[in-house]
């Protein structure tokens, strides 16, 4: 049976500290009804955290979602949850007017939990069972390749300062050159380049390590902007401003620098940092990379995230088509 105050209980805030809970030994035969949510829900966060290795940000997110699932579904006996639960469950957050992606997030961190209770012989309901809200692809912004000269060379017509232009130069052509995240840009050491090989390793999302390989214009722009840092900070991009010189740029300022460019550049559409991902994705497949190294390089788990990013647009379409006539 459902939990039909846990919209407006109180309890619901605080999902971000750890259940108590006894943990369940798996070295038993399960039993029917033994387990309650709570208690295997705390070994499974575990589970993720140490055995997984999944990010700090998705263990906080996945512990909120399945706690309100705990509370919602009166912390069940986890063979006595029904598919009927859940989609009570689902519809509850409807009413809390949570988008159909975050009321999908809570879904989806349920079907991981009961696919590691029944990896474990703990009887639960098949997470095959459970749907997905059906959500309309969403439309992925990218520049054009005039666009794109745009800001590019945007810094050397509206940079204050020798440095500013560099740096500025160079987030650019690393945004744009490499598809990076900004909190994988912003998170760069210098130690952490190859200079010889015009390459550098992060850790990006889901603590997953790969290779970043640099262009030669991001290079001219790496070693200006080295020789002009007179400072011995260990971050690659750092703030030039008075009062925190020298400490690494914040996401919300990369975001600012990049609209300004843009907005300067004459560019009318939304620029963010992802729009340059979204570019280098796309301008890839136009040059003919297979998907499967565009993943890699953008650091995607799943092809179908990959392919949300890599589209064509419809000047790209019309100029294969029409080689037909050729």
């Amino acid at each position: 049976m459902a939990n039909k105050n846990f919209i407006t209980s109180s309890s619901w805030t605080g999902y971000h500290q750890k259940k108590e809970g006894t943990k369940p030994s798996f070295s038993e035969t399960p039993k029917k009804g033994l387990y309650k949510m709570s208690a295997l829900l705390t070994t499974f966060l575990d589970y993720l955290e140490h055995t997984k290795n999944v990010s700090p940000k998705t263990i906080v997110n996945y512990r909120l979602w399945l706690q309100r699932a705990v509370e919602f579904l009166w912390d069940p006996e986890v063979d006595k949850i029904k598919a009927i639960d859940i989609l009570q469950f689902r519809m509850a957050l409807n009413n809390l007017g949570l988008s159909k992606k975050t009321v999908n997030y809570h879904i989806i961190a349920l079907r991981s939990f009961l696919r590691f209770l029944l990896k474990n012989d703990i009887d639960c309901l098949s997470p095959d069972k459970i749907e997905l809200s059906k959500i309309p692809q969403r439309e992925v912004s990218f520049l054009l390749e005039n666009e794109i000269d745009k800001i590019l060379s945007a810094p050397i017509h509206f940079a204050t300062s020798e440095l500013q232009k560099a740096r500025d130069e160079l987030i650019l052509h690393i945004l744009y050159g490499t598809g990076l995240r900004v909190s994988e840009l912003i998170s760069l050491k210098k130690s952490q380049l190859i200079l010889w090989e015009k390459q550098f390793a992060i850790r990006g999302k889901g603590s997953k390590v790969r290779s970043v390989f640099l262009t030669s214009f991001a290079m001219e722009k790496l070693y200006t902007y080295l020789n002009l840092r007179t400072d011995t900070h260990e971050p690659l991009i750092i703030s030039l401003s008075k009062n925190s010189y020298g400490k690494q740029l914040s996401r919300n300022a990369v975001e600012a620098l990049v609209k300004n460019y843009a907005k300067l550049s004459g560019i009318e559409k939304k620029v963010t940092p992802h729009t340059l991902r979204h570019s280098f994705a796309t301008t890839l497949l136009k040059k003919g990379a297979d998907i499967r190294s565009v993943q890699t390089l953008l650091g995607h788990s799943s092809i179908q995230t990959t392919q949300i990013y890599t589209h064509v647009d419809d000047h790209f379409l019309k100029g294969v088509h029409d080689l037909l006539e050729e």
